[in-house]
């Protein structure tokens, strides 16, 4: 199954080759044309036959947070550096995989209670009895994933690591499959190092200087217990961006989007989220300006390593981006 593909393939920010090549092999029966630029962004071209046709990024990131290491002490215990945004307290008593296979355990230098936002607290413990040991398998500079694998759960729902943001690639790679004949030019985007600032996203849509972006991506649910203030609920349909904290949505594009998910009777909510932030935020501010917009999963425990998603939404937003991008847009009825 693809999306458990994607899920269990590695890909840290700036590391996402292994991925990247899952979805290369996936989508290229599909596409026009396909380039992988410098910063390893994988950019699949579809070109639109439309009379009035735009020029369209849609972009998921490739890329999951993880950790580097940067020191190996003399007992072979290993502090690493967060890329992305690491859930501290929730990270520790958790397992980590290197590249090359190796696991780790997670710990914390100080009690569970007292750990803040600093993953310098925590350490890997691979079971080396010192540091000699360690350095024959870890080395500084290596970088790891969390261990937590594609499972489904019940009601049509999945968890594992990484769905941040391969269920975003998932619905580029399946929407794509349902387009033969585009109004519009399409640029689907597999963007890297999104966790890190956003930066592969920022790269290409200054290559592609498309005239509307869509982001592709989850966001934070609000529906269970201790979840935080948000309107977001798993299950209740694609959810459709209105801003969060690196975008404020273009109002004619959120208009479209809605008035297309009505006219095809797709299940949606709005999306409103107090901080975060998509690869529509680095399309916006892009060239001298982007009108941008985006296609979330609403998804609990964000950033963890066994996050959660429903199916049904998942789905509901690849007919919702299938459609959405077929749409002839007039700039004019702004």
């Amino acid at each position: 199954m693809l999306v458990e593909k994607l899920v269990n393939a590695f890909g840290v920010s700036g590391y996402e080759k292994e991925v990247r090549n899952v979805i290369k092999e996936e989508v290229k029966a599909y596409a026009d044309e396909i380039t992988v630029d410098a910063l390893g962004n994988l950019i699949v071209f579809k070109g639109g036959i439309g009379e009035n046709k735009k020029k369209i990024m849609a972009s998921a990131h490739m890329d999951e947070i993880g950790f580097q290491v940067i020191k190996i002490d003399d007992k072979g215990f290993i502090t690493a550096r967060a890329l992305g945004g690491i859930p501290v307290a929730g990270t520790n008593m958790g397992r980590v995989k290197f590249r090359n296979g190796v696991v780790g355990l997670v710990s914390s230098t100080i009690a569970a209670k007292d750990l803040t936002t600093d993953t310098k607290k925590l350490f890997i413990d691979i079971g080396a009895k010192d540091k000699e040991e360690a350095e024959q398998y870890v080395r500084i500079g290596d970088v790891a994933a969390y261990v937590g694998d594609y499972a489904e759960l019940k009601g049509n729902n999945i968890t594992g690591k990484g769905l941040d943001d391969r269920i975003g690639c998932y619905i580029l790679i399946e929407a794509l499959k349902k387009i033969d004949k585009p109004y519009n030019d399409l640029y689907f985007v597999f963007s890297t190092q999104e966790e890190v600032g956003l930066r592969g996203a920022t790269v290409a849509a200054n290559r592609i200087n498309p005239d509307l972006g869509i982001a592709l991506d989850v966001t934070i649910a609000s529906d269970y217990p201790n979840s935080g203030e948000g309107s977001n609920k798993v299950g209740a349909g694609t959810a459709i961006k209105i801003s969060d904290g690196s975008v404020i949505c273009n109002e004619y594009l959120v208009d479209e989007m809605i008035a297309c998910a009505k006219e095809n009777e797709i299940k949606y909510q709005l999306d409103v989220i107090d901080g975060g932030g998509t690869d529509a935020g680095a399309i916006n501010r892009s060239n001298y300006g982007v009108r941008a917009t985006g296609i979330s999963v609403a998804t609990r425990y964000v950033h963890g390593p066994n996050a959660l998603i429903s199916m049904d939404d998942t789905n509901a937003s690849i007919d919702l981006l299938a459609k959405y991008v077929d749409r002839e847009f007039d700039f004019d009825k702004e």
